[in-house]
């Protein structure tokens, strides 16, 4: 959607100034001085949403791979760009000639691709917030376009609300905004991991549980931690995992579940989803919380959830997530993944949790899972 909304922008501002009876370098009243600025502002900001959101949906989807594309020279690349951008707003407001607006546009549309596509897999929360933020911004921009006051005002709110949203996701992260989409710093070494640096290409084999091993365990389990994460989300399991924690509860399980900041694609979509399905929200534990409370949780079932459960961004400070606060399931007694597969997350980096000794996995679609999960312990109840 916010692809579209750059379209649009895009759309606006060059048909507006075809459109234009005020279209020469001799017409320079206020109105046509900001009418031209707007328009350029409007076209430069809405293609690079357009690009950008295509790519964030690509490795959203798993249609593209979630490493951080690698340009060489990306930082002298991105200066070069935006020096032009900056040389052709000067020269269109000057000659009001269409021809600079188109190549800003085209130059716009390349630099969304290149720094979206240069952001790792993990990292991708950030970027749709930042392009949720560019969208408000060309929105707001073409509400100058149109003259129209409802689109700047609703445009201010949702590229500043964006902008809020972005900055709490990097300080969630413990990263920068500019060192996360790397426009103007280099781009990141390559890095290796640990087992790969120590050679370790060992095939490993992650002990599988089925459900009704999984219900064995919840019944014989006192404290039950639950992560969610953008697995969940895909799936609409919700409304099942709700039915779930509320037999746990009324078999007298003292049930918790563990939100961390950028689980789902932006903050608080989870926090949603589950107060929708009527997930009491005083069970609601966030990462902090909840990482200090490990000793006494029987079982954590991880649904949908990877990179931000990952022990590596704890044990291997040559990681692509390195520094990055999870929440630490490993701590507890017992743990199950309820995944598709053992696939690598958004990050693409392998998850060591899946081969602990403590952890076990369930694989199958999440909302699929959580039903047969929930009418065994309707069985096993009666």
């Amino acid at each position: 959607f916010h692809s579209l909304v750059g379209v649009a922008a895009v759309a606006t501002a060059i048909a507006s100034m075809l459109l234009a009876p005020a279209h020469s370098a001799a017409v320079a009243t206020t109105g046509a001085l900001i009418h031209k600025a707007s328009s350029y502002v409007a076209a430069v900001i809405g293609a690079i949403t357009v690009t950008g959101s295509i790519v964030a949906f690509g490795k959203l989807q798993g249609l593209l791979s979630g490493k951080p594309f690698i340009l060489p020279g990306k930082r002298v690349v991105n200066i070069a760009m935006i020096g032009a951008l900056v040389a052709f707003f000067r020269f269109f407001m000057v000659t009001s000639a269409l021809s600079w607006l188109y190549l800003a546009s085209a130059i716009a549309g390349l630099l969304g691709f290149i720094v979206a596509a240069g952001v790792g897999g993990g990292d991708m929360p950030v970027v749709i917030t930042l392009l949720n933020s560019a969208s408000g911004w060309a929105l707001c921009a073409e509400g100058f376009v149109l003259n129209n006051n409802l689109l700047t005002v609703v445009g201010a709110l949702i590229g500043s609300s964006g902008a809020i949203l972005s900055d709490i996701m990097c300080k969630a992260m413990n990263k920068g905004l500019l060192n996360t989409v790397g426009l103007l710093t280099p781009p990141p070494a390559q890095r290796t991991s640990k087992a790969s640096a120590a050679g370790d290409d060992a095939p490993k084999v992650a002990a599988q549980v089925d459900v009704a091993g999984a219900v064995a365990k919840l019944a014989q389990a006192k404290k039950i931690c639950i992560v969610p994460g953008y697995g969940l989300a895909v799936s609409k399991g919700q409304y099942p995992l709700a039915e779930v924690v509320k037999m746990l509860t009324s078999a007298g399980k003292k049930v918790v579940l563990a939100i961390h900041p950028v689980a789902g694609r932006m903050p608080g979509q989870l926090n949603v989803l589950l107060a929708e399905a009527g997930i009491p929200y005083d069970i609601v534990k966030e990462m902090e919380e909840i990482n200090e409370d490990w000793d006494d949780v029987d079982v954590t079932l991880v649904i949908g959830a990877n990179d931000t459960v990952n022990s590596a961004a704890e044990d291997d400070a040559d990681c692509e997530i390195a520094g990055m606060p999870v929440i630490r399931v490993w701590l507890s007694k017992s743990v199950i993944f309820f995944k598709r597969s053992l696939a690598a997350g958004y990050a693409g980096l392998e998850n060591p949790v899946f081969y602990k000794d403590n952890t076990e996995m369930l694989l199958g679609d999440a909302k699929a899972v959580l039903e047969e999960l929930r009418d065994s312990l309707k069985q096993a109840v009666n």
